[in-house]
């Protein structure tokens, strides 16, 4: 066993002096502690204290010590006996070592190779290329008419990409002026233009100049958004490096001329070109391309279209600038002229309208992710159409709204009007709107009576009646005792269709809708009889569609091609025939609704099939109805469901159903019959029937806008109100409609 030695700093002695480098042991002749704390200790050694441990060095020291002394010979030099004799281990001052400032450098190498490898690959993933190829917003959609006409076009106009080094020089140097005039030699950044841009804005004291390169413009275009942040604007240098990197300026400045935004919702060189002066952007001058390159810096404010001023003073400064750069000459400079627009532009398609904004996000799902100008074909038939615009624009209404829509049997919509005028109200009151539908909702009730084996000649009680706390009057306050359902369908009996949907169960009506198409909440209440909840135009409409078709239900479209149908909806929305019995006796019901009924007002020269509605109050007034194949529904009302006095479903509603049937089908209108002689009682009542509202001689009859006057003589006369009603031009109507509507006790 080789000598130790006190002041060795052998393996040996640092095990001994460095509690680091030895396990800490319990001592087995402790007798403080006991034999479980012992055994613990043994099985749980690092657990000791400190203390004990440093007592036990300064008992090995002081045994090494002795050892020392009695081996060593007299001429050995006697150690020393202060602290400093003692090995670093021994007293736990081990000196730290220098680190060389060349691993500090290695290290940030390192780590720098590994961030850079990072952002690559964030780069990769959240800005690929070819993601500037693509246009920065949708493309447009193009509607067009069943027979192919255009209709409306909605979304950007984009342009078709351009091959920058195939324009001619002026077209590019207009914007190289004007944008980045060191575009060809800088990495993507430009630091002397941000120090100009800086430079400029401190002196002005606002951001009057910007310091963005053509490729951090793509940058932004392509793959960023607009926020003015310092996150965004690093993140925009970034990608500017990237797209350096990996693309030619050629290939960046293509795609920049390509997408960037030139107002008036106009993307690309190639849709400005042709939107403002209806060329191509290789036959422009140098003045177009002068102020097309103007327009960047804000497009919406300077588009020449709305401030062809502006755009012409921005066009000088484009010009200057490319005379500044060496691309014009003085004298070519001064030769350039203030451009023209075109003043019009033929064929140019309205954004919206009613029919448009209903199916376009359908129009849009089934074009799927368009990356170029789309065209989609819809079932709208213009000339039926025209005929439905003219035909509301002559009903006299003045501060009432109106919709109506027209579809065929299988529910192809070819006509729709959502109000007066979409430029004042776009909201669509066929589509959006969901008003109490009145009686139009007894058709439900008689299908659920015939349904249960009920006939039209089948009696029912026209007398008041109570159930539960709801009595329910007819609108006129007569009531005939014991009357067919032909008969209660055809004057409107509230009473008769209260009782009856208590005689077929509520829920049976409910079904009786929703087999038609009604996917609106329906209350389980025995009022729903009288049309208590609500619907739209469109829905409703298509519920009536059913019955002209003999088969339900119908779902309403607007576009010509049809899906096909998945398995599963083909094995359970298959459409169901309604049997032929039942469907001949609802043909009957709603005839003679026509005929002889509340809907006289809407008879045609051909079979013609209908039902009104007017809700309490004088609120909503609806006529529905079908001849030959053509279903069309009509509304009538204020979007404040406020009252109209003197409106019912009989009235304005079935003669606008009339007029458009008559112009749309083609048909000549009822010759009036001849005035029959009849023997008056000058005791009875005059009649006050709905829709057959009493003319007093000499005064002014009561209606929606209609102002007419009857003299003495039997003259009519149209003159101002004398009701105190405002006159004033009707307020903006393009709020949404209310949503919580009032129930009501009976149709008026």
């Amino acid at each position: 066993m080789p000598e130790l030695s006190y002041n060795d700093n052998t393996p040996e002695v640092r095990r001994l002096a460095d509690p680091l480098e030895r396990p800490m042991r319990p001592d087995p002749f402790d007798t403080n502690r006991s034999s479980a704390g012992r055994a613990g200790a043994d099985s749980h050694g690092d657990r000791e204290p400190y203390a004990y441990e440093r007592g036990r060095l300064i008992s090995e020291r002081e045994r090494l010590r002795q050892k020392y002394d009695a081996e060593r010979d007299g001429d050995d030099p006697e150690p020393y006996d202060d602290r400093d004799a003692l090995p670093p281990y021994a007293t736990g001052t081990v000196p730290r070592r220098k680190r060389p400032i060349g691993r500090w450098i290695l290290r940030g190498f390192g780590i720098g190779i590994v961030l850079l490898v990072i952002a690559i690959i964030w780069l990769a993933i959240t800005a690929p290329l070819s993601k500037s190829l693509q246009p920065p917003t949708p493309p447009s959609i193009t509607l067009t008419a069943d027979d192919g006409t255009p209709i409306a076009r909605r979304g950007a106009i984009i342009g078709k990409p351009v091959d920058a080094a195939k324009l001619p020089p002026h077209v590019t140097q207009a914007f190289l002026a004007i944008e980045d005039r060191r575009f060809y030699s800088h990495w993507g950044v430009d630091p002397r233009g941000i120090a100009r841009a800086a430079w400029a804005n401190m002196g002005s004291g606002g951001v009057r100049q910007g310091g963005s390169t053509i490729t951090q413009q793509l940058a932004k275009n392509a793959f960023l958004d607009s926020d003015r942040t310092a996150t965004r604007k690093i993140r925009e240098a970034m990608i500017a490096f990237w797209l350096e990197a990996w693309l030619s300026k050629d290939e960046i400045l293509s795609r920049y001329l390509s997408n960037v935004y030139f107002g008036d919702n106009t993307y690309g060189i190639s849709a400005a070109a042709k939107h403002y002066f209806g060329r191509t952007p290789d036959t422009l001058n140098v003045g177009q391309a002068a102020m097309l390159a103007g327009l960047v810096k804000a497009p919406s404010r300077l588009a020449p279209t709305s401030n062809l001023e502006g755009a012409r003073k921005r066009q000088a400064v484009v010009v200057g600038a490319m005379v500044a750069a060496g691309f014009l000459t003085k004298a070519e400079g001064d030769a350039v002229r203030p451009q023209r627009v075109l003043a019009s532009r033929p064929g140019q398609l309205p954004n919206g309208t009613y029919f448009a904004d209903w199916i376009l996000p359908e129009a849009r799902d089934q074009a799927g992710e368009v990356k170029t100008e789309t065209t989609v074909q819809t079932t709208l038939d213009p000339r039926l159409q025209r005929a439905a615009e003219r035909t509301v624009a002559r009903a006299g209404l003045r501060q009432a709204q109106v919709a109506l829509v027209a579809m065929r049997p299988d529910g192809r919509v070819v006509a729709m009007v959502g109000g007066k005028d979409y430029r004042k109200s776009p909201f669509n009151r066929a589509t959006q709107a969901r008003r109490q539908p009145g009686s139009t909702f007894k058709l439900f009730v008689y299908l659920a009576a015939m349904r249960q084996g009920l006939t039209p000649d089948s009696t029912i009680e026209d007398r008041p009646v109570t159930i539960g706390d709801w009595s329910p009057k007819n609108s006129d306050g007569r009531y005939q005792g014991t009357i067919t359902l032909r008969q209660a369908f055809a004057r409107s009996s509230n009473v008769a269709a209260a009782r009856l949907t208590q005689q077929v169960g509520v829920k049976a009506v409910i079904k009786a809708a929703r087999d038609l198409g009604i996917s609106t909440p329906i209350p389980n209440e025995a009022t729903i009889g009288l049309g208590t909840s609500t619907v739209s135009l469109l829905e409703l409409t298509a519920a009536y569609a059913a019955i002209a078709r003999e088969q339900y239900p119908v779902q309403p479209r607007g576009l010509a091609d049809v899906r096909e149908k998945g398995w599963y909806q083909s094995l359970t929305g298959g459409a169901t025939e309604i049997p032929s019995k039942i469907h001949d006796e609802m043909l009957d019901l709603l005839a003679a609704s026509i005929r002889n009924g509340t809907g006289r007002q809407a008879n045609l020269t051909v079979d013609a099939f209908g039902k009104t509605g007017t809700t309490s109050d004088n609120k909503d007034a609806l006529f529905v109805g079908f001849a030959r194949d053509l279903v069309v529904g009509v509304w009538v009302g204020n979007d404040d469901n406020s009252s109209n006095p003197g409106l019912s479903g009989g009235g304005i509603p079935a003669r606008i159903w009339r007029d458009f049937m008559q112009s749309a089908l083609g048909i000549a209108p009822v010759a009036a019959p001849p005035p029959a002689v009849e023997e008056v009682d000058p005791d009875a009542l005059p009649s006050d029937e709905e829709d057959n509202a009493v003319l007093p001689l000499g005064g002014e009859i009561e209606g929606l806008g209609l102002n007419l006057k009857m003299g003495e003589d039997g003259t009519i006369s149209v003159g101002p109100s004398h009701r105190d009603r405002q006159e004033g031009p009707p307020l903006r109507d393009d709020r949404r409609p209310p949503e919580d509507e009032p129930g009501y006790d009976g149709e008026q």
